[in-house]
């Protein structure tokens, strides 16, 4: 199964994308029915070359008395109905289309509700990422998934970010890096001590995680009511990892963190199985209890879903052994997929981009979930044709 991630805009407006989609070699289209603010290339449409959008937007009509205290943006630069215009194009062609859809990261909702986002150890606001903790959250994102399973009546669903978002984030002017935090500064950073998460932390925690990210001595003593473990002072100015800046409070807080994705998520395939029992789900997950952001933590597996989904953005040998994690924790009858990048820094190299393949395959993958089909550069998308093309020939070869 090979699916083509892919944006309403790049079909809206441009007759010649069905078949140029088709022409690719996948089964399915991965069409964004909710998505984040983007700045993005459109090298083939024929109305513009880069498009502006300023805020999250939600790609199919907004049904008021739908929603709750949340509620979605139709967008201003694509029709309100964009997801239904691009979708039927599509299966028009025969491509199965899949409803991509973005739960938690959504700057313009968290910026008018601050009360409802992620804030750090020191109280600073991360206005893209809603906290699932909070219950109009979780509704919200309940009332989406409805929603686009209702009005899409998708071929499947596709859900990213069930979880918290965390500290990374590629946004506006990032002006971070010369702080030089470490990837255990930014787990830490990534925890969440809204008004919600804060009273579930053992005491302690708050003052540990600050104190390990200023490489200061953290507290003394340790919480009495939550944990009877004794607690290491030193851990927070010699961490190196993110369970020893933690020390005794790492259980406690791992299963609070991974509680919150477990509880969205729930949630979520609950009123998706209700709303629409047939359609198949994949949710792209991470095994690493501390993940935050598009690919949630899924350190237990998920029965509930069709298929599991590990991103592959990075070196292919460590994306391959976050696949094989992901394998490890399905089912017999669950799939697993790579969600593979075809964009810089990735070479416009079918045999590179083959050889990839062929590794996430090896590790489990037997999903090809492909980015990005509207960003991709002809010679880009041409590599990806012939890389899916040399993978199916090595892969029946003796």
């Amino acid at each position: 199964m090979n699916i083509a991630y892919l944006y309403p805009w790049d079909v809206v407006g441009d007759p010649t994308a069905p078949a140029r989609l088709a022409d690719l070699g996948v089964r399915a289209v991965a069409l964004a029915a909710s998505y984040h603010s983007t700045r993005t290339a459109t090298p083939y449409h024929p109305a513009h070359r880069v498009l502006d959008v300023p805020y999250p937007a939600f790609y199919l009509p907004i049904r008021p008395s739908s929603w709750g205290r949340l509620v979605p943006v139709a967008p201003t630069w694509t029709p309100a109905d964009a997801y239904l215009q691009a979708r039927d194009a599509l299966k028009a062609v025969g491509l199965e289309v899949r409803a991509w859809t973005v739960l938690t990261h959504n700057s313009h909702l968290g910026a008018a509700n601050p009360d409802l986002v992620v804030r750090n150890a020191f109280g600073d606001p991360y206005p893209y990422a809603l906290c699932p903790a909070h219950e109009d959250v979780i509704e919200y994102c309940e009332r989406l998934v409805t929603e686009v399973l209702e009005l899409a009546e998708p071929d499947g669903l596709i859900l990213e970010a069930c979880g918290p978002m965390g500290f990374a984030h590629q946004s506006v002017h990032e002006k971070t890096s010369g702080a030089d935090w470490t990837p255990t500064d930014a787990d830490l950073l990534s925890l969440c001590f809204c008004d919600a998460c804060a009273p579930r932390y053992p005491d302690a925690t708050r003052a540990q995680v600050k104190a390990a990210i200023d490489r200061t001595p953290p507290p003394a003593t340790a919480p009495a009511t939550h944990t009877t473990a004794t607690p290491t002072n030193d851990a927070a100015s010699s961490a190196g990892t993110l369970e020893e800046a933690l020390g005794f409070l790492t259980d406690e807080v791992r299963a609070i963190r991974v509680g919150l994705s477990d509880t969205l998520r729930q949630r979520l395939i609950a009123a998706a199985r209700s709303t629409a029992p047939n359609v198949p789900i994949t949710l792209h997950a991470n095994p690493d209890p501390w993940a935050a952001g598009a690919f949630a933590p899924l350190p237990a597996g998920e029965p509930g879903a069709d298929v599991l989904v590990a991103n592959c953005w990075g070196d292919p040998a460590v994306d391959a052994t976050r696949l094989a994690g992901l394998k490890d924790l399905a089912t017999p009858e669950q799939r697993i997929g790579a969600y593979v990048l075809a964009l810089p820094p990735r070479p416009a190299d079918a045999v590179t981009l083959a050889d990839h393949l062929g590794t996430y395959a090896k590790a489990g993958a037997t999903e090809f979930h492909l980015y990005h089909a509207g960003l991709a550069s002809p010679q880009r998308l041409a590599a990806v044709s012939e890389a899916l093309h040399l993978h199916a020939r090595r892969t029946m070869a003796p």
